[in-house]
């Protein structure tokens, strides 16, 4: 009775309060919004190459390198590179003098200056072989001859077969959005659950509430398993909202199981809103608690998979176990884009009914500080 009635007390709080009721609801659709409107398209930045003096036939071979372009600059130019870059934004200059080749790259964008140097790499390797092309084309013309006098064969030449592209998930037109959206979706339940549980918290200790809840004979483990339920219930409709706008709007595809996808993320809500309490023990203002957030929430980001993992050193690997957003949106990529079951995912599932626990344990150790006994 004693759980039912903080559950209650919760429940018709959350009620009153609207504003934080709309936040948490509808914050995370607005932030997927605005992450799906970044990441919705599949264009690639041209990259912009100066030439002077140069070799035409090298500037027509490495015009042909996609997505690269090659603005040929006048023969009088007097400008030096570096001037030319930043005046006009170029990603490098090329020139030419006395046989000799020099390439500046603004070197702002890396992978800009490395389309550069593949492009000028092939168009050697284009320039080495025209002086051969000739040659190849009477060869061709010979075989062509040969093959026309063989007997005709029932298959087709490997040149000839058309291969046909077939994507396990997504399309062709598939963008980043798809790639990271699996991830975007627990971080958003995870950030949200923990910034409103904790604040909510930390608000009945500095009105007094929570100090008038302990003087009552409920234990520490009813009132923080009254907590739980009640802001769980928020935290679960949260998940039912999120998850089924990001498969009506969004028209997101899931490989495997829908449950799969509703568990995994109340477990990272269940994670988030345990810790939330938590961190609320250990901060005196609202202020305080929002010095946490970026402590406890971009680390949880930086593991969540957005950098891929397996490039990390291994002693950050060690700190991205310790995250529980790692499992969480190891799991839901697993079930969303590979089809993985529950089974399959048991692994991160169970770790996170540990952290949940774990924090659970910890909640009611530092209700200790309020009530003793």
């Amino acid at each position: 009775m004693r759980i039912l009635a903080v559950f209650k007390r919760v429940i018709l709080e959350m009620l009153r309060d609207r504003r934080t009721l709309a936040l948490m609801m509808f914050g995370p659709l607005l932030m997927l919004s605005l992450i799906w409107a970044m990441f919705q398209t599949n264009a690639t930045q041209t990259t912009v190459l100066a030439t002077q003096n140069v070799d035409a036939s090298l500037v027509k071979a490495v015009d042909g390198t996609k997505h690269l372009k090659v603005v040929k600059l006048a023969k009088n130019e007097r400008q030096t590179a570096r001037q030319l870059i930043r005046k006009n934004d170029y990603a490098g200059v090329l020139k030419e003098h006395d046989d000799k080749l020099t390439l500046t790259l603004a070197n702002n964008n890396p992978s800009q200056s490395k389309l550069i140097r593949q492009g000028l790499s092939l168009a050697k390797i284009k320039l080495a072989l025209q002086n051969q092309t000739r040659i190849i084309k009477q060869q061709q013309a010979m075989l062509q001859t040969l093959l026309a006098q063989l007997p005709a064969t029932g298959s087709q030449s490997t040149a000839e077969k058309k291969v046909a592209v077939k994507y396990l998930y997504g399309s062709a037109a598939s963008t980043y959005f798809d790639a990271i959206f699996p991830i975007m979706i627990s971080f958003v339940v995870f950030f949200f659950v923990f910034l409103i549980s904790g604040i909510a918290l930390l608000r009945e200790r500095t009105r007094g509430t929570l100090d008038r809840v302990l003087a009552t004979p409920i234990r520490r483990g009813e009132l923080i398993s009254g907590y739980i339920l009640g802001y769980g219930t928020f935290a679960i409709v949260q998940t039912l909202i999120i998850v089924g706008f990001s498969i009506w709007i969004f028209k997101m595809q899931v490989l495997g199981s829908l449950s799969g996808v509703f568990l995994t993320n109340i477990l990272v809500a269940l994670v988030a809103l345990t810790l939330g309490l938590l961190i609320s023990a250990f901060a005196q203002s609202e202020f305080q608690m929002m010095q946490f957030v970026p402590i406890i929430v971009i680390p949880q980001l930086l593991f969540s998979g957005l950098i891929p993992f397996d490039i990390m050193p291994h002693w950050l690997k060690l700190i991205g176990y310790c995250t529980p957003l790692y499992y969480g949106s190891t799991a839901m990529t697993d079930i969303i884009e590979k089809g993985a079951g529950l089974l399959q995912v048991g692994n991160e599932l169970g770790s996170l009914i540990v952290f949940a626990v774990l924090f659970i344990c910890l909640n009611v150790v530092s209700l200790r500080k309020y009530r003793p006994v």
